[in-house]
Order: structure tokens, then C-alpha cells, then sequence
């Protein structure tokens, strides 16, 4: 059930007010710090490869499930190992924490960042719809086969706990998430739970990646937005976009760094560019366009301030799992989706991986998709409007 606009309009405004009025959130007291930047590789492109919609963790207590997350992991290793890419971006939807019948979530998050993780390639990432959602009691459950054995104890992994607390589906929380990945993955993970300020919307952070010599020249800003969903409504809050303009106008005022922006859900403008249909005709460029475009709940100015920034070359989501196209948007800049890389979640679609490349010299990016199969389609200069 959707809930009422005013009901939404006043949670979106209410995000910053929070600690004004002295509401509480539950928000553990660590705090994250991210790794500062990356660097081109010395006579070669900054490759990044995006992994969207993992969806680990559904219906573990089935063979299904396990299977689904096996299968995900060979489609990232299949692409990684294909790619060998600089840098990875876990686009949102790491996990589906509403199917997950353990408190700790992470456990899967770090399965599912495993691949990367053994390769020594850095990553970062981000918050989708399902990454903290709260657990969804399956019907089945409640028939004369009961409660399936979902083995809680064994996979909390952890003696200390409380059999209880192990099997108590309260979820876990996204700072939680985050927290733990860092914990785990110090050295490689450039994730961090962004300006408190902005909480429940936690990772909203900026990536610089610099030039290959020594003069450590900036050559592309990476941001990372929360589009929210799961625990709160599926929006990138005013307080964000204020953020992404201080920020940007700090790092980039004259505009001469080119700017390449990562969200989970589509932004409204999307549904603007999308393809008539099923197909897909220039300037477009993709394979499938197999549904329509599920878009934030709400838009409160990001991309009127994105369309005023010449260096915005293109935006990055996921969310669709049946949409994998780039389409240019008021000629200003390129909206993309990612492709479907798990096999969990819904959708049969063939799963794969975009790719971004960035040339410093001289300066282009250009995209494509790699398929799990080792094919690659879809190519698409980001920098000019051929």
C-alpha cells in the first residue's frame, strides 16, 4: 500500500529536523571514515564494473536460495576475471533483508562482496530498497507445514548470542551494514556511512579518482547517493540535494572535473527517456527495455541542480531488472541503468555487469555491458553525443 502524499511530504522534509527536535534514531555511536581517493592506473583506463540488484539471502531455508547466491557469484567472478576492473560499485540491493530470517544481515552483504574481496580489487557501496527492509513472514508459514528449520544458530555464527535474538528477524540497520563491511574489509572497502545530518539516508559520499602522475591531478568525481526505500520512503530528501550542491561547488566550482553520479531507484526524469515500447532506437543505447521505469516517490530538485552542472556526464541506477539502456536527457547528460547481476530477485533476464571506462588522455568515458556468458554489447560514448 502506497502511503498518502502528505504523509510522505512531511517525512521527506522531516529528515533534517530530526535531531532539531530531538527525536532519536537508533544509531550506533561508531562512526565511518572513507578512503580518500583512487588513481588511474599508469598507461591504462580506470575500469569500474557495476554489480546491481545481488539480491542475496532470499528463502535460505530452500535449496533455491542458496543455489540463486552460488549462481551470483559466478556471474561476478565471470566478470571480474573478463574485465579486471579498477574498481567495483554494488549499485544497491545487495541483499533482500525482508526474505533474511537472521538479525545479521551483513553476513550475506559479505558474501555477496566476496568475489571482489578475494580478487583485491577496492569497491564501494551502496543502499537500495531491500538492503534494511524489514522482514516479510511468508505465508507458507503460517500453513499445516509450519515454520521451515532456517537454522538461526548456524548461521548467526556466533555462540554469544541469544537463540532468541538469532531468529528474531529484526534486521539489520544500514549503518549497521556498512559498519561491518568496514570491520571485514578495511584495506579494499571505500564505503562509509556518509554526514550524519542526512541520516536515515546514509551513504552519500563523494570518490575522487586522480591522475596517474604525481601531480595527483583530479580527473573524475565519483558521488554516491541513497535513494532510500526499505526503512523510509524512496526519495532523495531536499537535505541531499543541498549536501551534492555544497559539495560539488566545493570540489568543482568551475565545473572543469568531469562528475559521474551512483543511485539505486530511477529519478522521475527517467521515465522522460525511456524507449517507446520494447524497443530501443538511437540515441538510446541497450538490449532490453522489458518494462516500465519504477521511479523514486518523489522529486525534490536533484536533477534541475544535475542539469545546471555541465561536468554531470551521466547518472547510474538499478532497481529494473528488465531495463539495462542509457539514454541522453535534455542533451545534457546520459541516464543509465546498470544491468541485473544477481540471480536473486525477479526477472529470467540473461544477468551481466556495465562497465564504465575513463581515458585521461585524452579524456573520454565509455560504457558497455559485459554478459555473464563473456559477451559484451551496448557500447556507448558517454563524453560526446555520437
Amino acid at each position: 500500500m502506497k502511503r498518502s502524499s502528505s504523509l510522505l511530504i512531511f517525512t521527506v522534509l522531516s529528515l533534517p529536523l530530526i535531531s532539531a527536535v530531538g527525536w532519536e534514531l537508533s544509531i550506533p555511536s561508531t562512526t565511518t571514515t572513507a578512503r580518500s581517493s583512487l588513481q588511474v592506473p599508469e598507461g591504462s583506463p580506470f575500469k569500474i564494473a557495476i554489480f546491481a540488484d545481488l539480491h542475496f539471502g532470499e528463502d535460505t531455508w530452500t535449496d533455491w536460495g542458496p543455489r540463486q547466491d552460488a549462481n551470483s557469484v559466478n556471474v561476478m567472478s565471470t566478470v571480474l576475471d573478463a574485465e579486471t576492473p579498477d574498481f567495483v560499485v554494488y549499485l544497491g540491493d545487495v541483499v533482500t533483508a525482508n526474505n533474511i530470517a537472521i538479525h545479521n544481515a551483513s553476513l550475506f552483504w559479505d558474501k555477496a562482496i566476496s568475489p571482489t574481496r578475494d580478487r583485491n580489487i577496492p569497491w564501494t557501496s551502496l543502499f537500495g530498497n531491500h538492503d534494511d527492509a524489514s522482514f516479510v513472514w511468508p505465508l507458507d508459514w503460517f500453513s499445516s507445514s509450519g515454520v521451515p528449520p532456517i537454522l538461526c544458530s548456524a548461521l548467526s555464527n556466533s555462540s554469544s548470542d541469544d537463540d532468541n535474538d538469532r531468529c528474531g528477524f529484526r534486521g539489520t540497520t544500514r549503518v549497521e551494514l556498512i559498519q561491518e563491511e568496514l570491520k571485514a574489509s578495511n584495506e579494499l572497502s571505500y564505503s562509509t556511512t556518509g554526514p550524519k545530518e542526512l541520516w536515515p539516508s546514509v551513504s552519500n559520499y563523494v570518490i575522487p579518482v586522480e591522475s596517474s602522475d604525481e601531480s595527483k591531478r583530479v580527473v573524475a568525481l565519483l558521488y554516491f547517493l541513497d535513494s532510500g526505500g526499505g526503512s523510509y520512503p524512496e526519495v532523495i530528501s531536499n537535505a541531499q540535494v543541498e549536501w551534492f550542491k555544497t559539495k560539488s561547488n566545493t570540489l568543482n566550482p568551475d565545473l572543469s572535473i568531469p562528475e559521474l553520479i551512483f543511485w539505486h531507484i530511477p529519478s522521475k526524469a527517467y521515465k522522460k527517456v525511456a524507449p517507446w515500447m520494447w524497443w530501443i532506437t538511437k540515441p538510446c543505447v541497450g538490449s532490453i527495455n522489458n518494462e516500465k521505469v519504477a521511479a523514486q516517490e518523489a522529486e525534490n530538485g536533484m536533477m534541475k541542480v544535475l542539469e545546471k552542472r555541465s561536468s554531470v556526464k551521466a547518472v547510474f541506477v538499478g532497481h529494473n531488472h528488465g531495463l539495462d539502456w542509457c539514454c541522453p536527457y535534455k542533451d545534457k547528460l546520459w541516464l543509465c541503468f546498470a544491468r541485473h547481476t544477481g540471480y536473486g530477485g525477479y526477472g529470467n533476464w540473461p544477468r551481466g555487469s556495465r562497465i564504465l571506462e575513463i581515458t585521461e588522455m585524452p579524456f573520454r568515458i565509455k560504457s558497455w555491458i559485459r554478459m555473464e556468458d563473456g559477451t559484451v554489447h551496448s557500447e556507448v560514448n558517454l563524453t560526446c553525443d555520437d
